[in-house]
């Protein structure tokens, strides 16, 4: 028998022999990091019951009622779009800080041809999502190949955005969008809640999939933690940025479609107060579920659970500048969270 072919069965039998225990001094450190994950994985769960336990505590008639709760979910899956949204860009380590404009544009969009050019619903909502696509394209085109920072890019694109929002809707409100858009979007309710939370239900389960069950999904994760090393590993990583980034703003439209469905009108301001809260869930998102990644199931953990905070909050009486607190000091502690817990996450993998 030759060396190589003594090598080659030696490696053929070390690869299928029979797996062996951990020496009895680890088995402790393995179960106590299995249970630390599962803590870290639940904790923010854990945490938002209690918060629902203590403002029922406090308001039982007002917080605790069915009805608060129906709206509580339903008003939120804009947010919850806008947020995973946000989430595809961030997997690849890219910014989309114009979300909140491409969202007031599409609105206001559909508002326009709808309300005051007679365009069929259908053929302003389809305009409407169109603009995020030539949006998230110009946004990716500067970002990718021209090789600007993603920061500036959309910081400026979104700008753009909100002058023309304001050009187009000459500065105002727009209301009387067709009675369809708004029958399908919280016209329609199933077991008491709008058919709109099941749409961001929805779009969670497509991201979910995507990230956990396709090689797009593996792809977009290994293009986040190191561009030179996916490059160099064979995965297109100019293709993965370049699409992440216009999904970004055909889900920022998106959202945007549901956002003139709920209020029936479009506000040239909508969009923007809603990046701060996106950015917060995005990143508190990643404490949950699955620590130390940018995940479908944290985000909408994190929504609701910043939701929450703030309509226990309002319902308290307490002042409406102390939002603006409470997601600017969220975005900060998550921003933290997220780095401890991805620092965990690549240490637990490498031993």
């Amino acid at each position: 028998m030759s060396i190589e072919t003594a090598e080659a069965v030696a490696a053929e039998v070390t690869v299928s022999g029979p797996e062996v225990d951990p020496p009895p001094a680890a088995k402790p450190r393995e179960t106590a990091r299995r249970r630390g994950n599962s803590l870290q994985k639940w904790a923010l769960v854990a945490i938002w019951i209690v918060l629902i336990a203590v403002f029922g505590a406090l308001m039982p008639q007002s917080f605790l009622s069915a009805q608060n709760f129906q709206s509580l979910l339903g008003s939120q899956a804009i947010l919850v779009i806008l947020t995973l949204g946000l989430v595809l860009p961030l997997t690849t380590g890219d910014y989309d800080l114009s979300a909140g404009a491409v969202l007031s544009l599409s609105a206001m969009t559909i508002a326009v041809l709808n309300a005051q050019q007679g365009w069929p619903i259908w053929l302003a909502v389809l305009a409407a999502l169109l603009f995020g696509v030539v949006v998230g394209t110009i946004n990716a085109v500067v970002t990718v190949l021209v090789g600007i920072d993603s920061l500036i890019v959309t910081l400026g694109m979104g700008s753009i955005g909100t002058g023309v929002v304001l050009w187009i809707g000459n500065s105002q409100t727009i209301s009387g969008v067709a009675d369809a858009l708004v029958e399908a979007v919280v016209g329609t309710r199933l077991f008491g809640v709008p058919i709109a939370f099941y749409y961001g239900l929805l779009c969670c389960i497509v991201v979910w999939y995507l990230f956990e069950h396709t090689s797009l999904g593996r792809r977009m994760l290994f293009t986040g933690r190191g561009p030179r090393v996916a490059r160099l590993s064979g995965v297109n990583v100019t293709r993965i940025r370049f699409g992440s980034l216009v999904a970004s703003s055909f889900l920022a439209a998106v959202a945007g479609v549901l956002y003139v469905g709920t209020s029936s009108a479009a506000n040239p301001g909508a969009g923007e107060p809603m990046v701060l809260p996106a950015m917060a869930a995005a990143f508190l998102g990643t404490t949950a579920i699955r620590p130390g990644r940018f995940n479908a199931w944290g985000t909408i953990v994190a929504v609701y659970f910043l939701s929450t905070g703030i309509t226990g909050l309002a319902l308290l009486g307490i002042p409406s500048f102390v939002q603006n607190l409470f997601y600017g000091g969220t975005l900060v502690l998550a921003v933290v969270l997220a780095k401890l817990a991805r620092r965990r996450y690549v240490r637990d993998d490498a031993s």
